[in-house]
């Protein structure tokens, strides 16, 4: 009967990371260019109590006889299903309809980072005057398929258009527009984007599962993304989905602990035992 209290404690333990992950998708339902994730449980090592034998008569068993010993967290899954479009009035909103990533690089200035989150912004350089660099809304510089900053000299930020390519436009004095310097926004996609690294809510960084970043511009066996400038990706979280799910996890996580109660009562019964 000890046994059955771990068993139960284990269950107990695998849903509250799962009401947990799934409290986290709701309270993110909102946030630009988040991905829901999913918790995933494997069962643990089985206890072998009776191996393949023969009864007191000779006859085989077949069988060998064994008992789990519950269940734990397996993975928390990423899910990179495409989110909704939200219509924007900010004139540097970008959103992605395909598998690419935007990069810009991290506040310590070495870490390169992936987002889906094209909520940025065209920021007055240090050096003064009517320079603008493109960056997040957290000041980080977003970068072209060089790998370098995207500024354009003498520009209003209002006239900048890009291009579902990620090629950077403004007009010139008749008003037509015209490429930039061939500024090109660098879009990233990923052998195996479940294996990316969550940083934060809505960026993620490269791993060994993960593979290498390939750069869309480069590639030539790829799907090529498309960038729509003035909306933003909204996050993929289906509400109605994420609290069903919080229902079942709830439920389970009740019968694991009625199996604890319902252990003890019989821990109780057997201990109360007189001849």
């Amino acid at each position: 009967m000890v046994r059955s209290l771990w068993s139960a404690a284990t269950g107990m333990n695998a849903q509250q990371t799962n009401v947990d992950t799934i409290s986290n998708n709701l309270a993110n339902v909102n946030t630009v260019g988040y991905k829901a994730q999913g918790a995933q449980f494997k069962s643990l090592l089985y206890q072998e109590l009776q191996t393949v034998t023969t009864t007191a008569n000779g006859t085989p068993k077949p069988t060998n006889s064994q008992v789990g010993l519950g269940v734990r967290t397996s993975t928390i899954n990423q899910f990179f299903s495409q989110g909704s479009f939200q219509n924007s009035d900010n004139p540097a909103a970008l959103a992605i309809s395909g598998d690419g990533f935007f990069s810009y690089m991290d506040a310590d200035g070495e870490t390169q980072l992936y987002t889906r989150n094209g909520n940025f912004t065209w920021a007055l350089t240090e050096t003064g005057g009517t320079t603008v660099e493109l960056t997040t809304a957290e000041g980080n510089p977003v970068l072209d398929i060089d790998g370098n900053a995207i500024t354009i000299d003498n520009a209003i930020a209002s006239r900048i258009t890009i291009g579902g390519d990620g090629k950077i436009y403004y007009p010139n004095e008749e008003g037509v527009p015209e490429p930039v310097n061939n500024l090109q926004i660098g879009i990233w996609q990923f052998r195996n984007r479940e294996g990316l690294e969550r940083v934060g809510s809505a960026a993620w960084k490269q791993t060994a599962a993960s593979g290498e970043p390939v750069l869309e511009a480069d590639a030539d066996n790829i799907k090529v993304s498309e960038i729509v400038q003035g909306y933003l990706e909204g996050s993929n979280v289906n509400v109605a989905t994420e609290m069903v799910n919080l229902i079942v996890a709830q439920r389970a996580y009740e019968m694991n602990s009625t199996a604890i109660q319902t252990t003890d009562e019989m821990m109780q019964t057997a201990n109360g035992l007189k001849r």
